[in-house]
């Protein structure tokens, strides 16, 4: 069985759709509670679409849920992540994604804590951008992807980054903390100079940036850990910044490849 499960868009009857993607998505939320407890943080599953009503958020299971959406132009890499971070595998076929794809990983804090990551990884087409405020809806944290070797997928991340700040906000009004990655460092045919990423991530608000591969699995899972800190870190009402993770890579002695390095 696929571990991720397309919800399809019909561009007919876009407000029947859109009133359905609403009731899918508190539906959806609703089953993750539901469904038994992983038993160690690598047991990932299907979300399926076997969905109920959903009144009860956050009262059911002492687990916390975490919805963290995938963003950014198409052929950037967002679906090879999802799957580098949650199967631990790659694929070189490319399938473009159809409105969008869900993904739950287990994340085994502590003895006594657990993580229920639930990665919406969202079409990059602009068919679908007039689906975004749904697809937002109750994130917690954002990963805004472009490819390294595509500038204009660069210069892109910037309208990203203005709809997600302007359709998706926290309780008290600021902005859900925000990753940015530069996919494909393995490739050599670079397009956009470090300086210029390290320069944009500041003057834009992003928790961070850095170089990722998802068909090496170079800093997948630390950046992915940085993002759950901070989430973590609001959860909680804690003042400390998220621990900081060391890159490890052959170029890491050489040039700064990451905010957080």
């Amino acid at each position: 069985m696929s571990l991720l499960k397309t919800q399809y868009v019909n561009d007919n009857d876009t407000n029947l759709e859109e009133k359905k993607y609403r009731d899918d998505h508190d539906k959806l939320l609703y089953d993750c509670y539901r469904r038994p407890n992983a038993r160690s943080s690598d047991e990932n599953y299907d979300i399926g679409n076997d969905i109920r009503d959903f009144h009860l958020r956050d009262t059911i299971m002492p687990e916390k849920l975490f919805k963290v959406i995938i963003i950014g132009d198409p052929t950037v890499g967002k679906t090879a992540f999802v799957k580098r971070y949650v199967q631990k595998s790659y694929s070189r076929e490319y399938k473009g994604t159809v409105g969008v794809d869900f993904a739950l990983k287990i994340i085994k804090v502590s003895e006594t804590e657990t993580i229920k990551l639930q990665l919406w990884d969202i079409a990059g087409q602009e068919r679908f951008t007039w689906m975004t405020r749904v697809y937002y809806k109750d994130a917690h944290g954002c990963v805004i992807m472009f490819d390294l070797s595509n500038k204009n997928s660069f210069l892109n991340t910037l309208k990203w980054k203005k709809d997600v700040d302007a359709k998706c906000t926290q309780v008290d009004g600021g902005p859900i903390p925000c990753m940015l990655l530069g996919n494909k460092c393995d490739l050599p045919q670079r397009q956009i100079d470090q300086l210029d990423i390290e320069a944009f991530y500041k003057e834009n608000n992003f928790i961070g940036w850095t170089e990722t591969s998802a068909k090496d699995g170079l800093m997948v899972n630390d950046s992915m850990q940085f993002l759950i800190n901070s989430m973590m870190g609001q959860y909680n009402d804690e003042t400390d910044q998220p621990e900081l993770v060391k890159l490890s890579g052959p170029n890491a002695e050489t040039k700064k490849s990451c905010s957080f390095c």
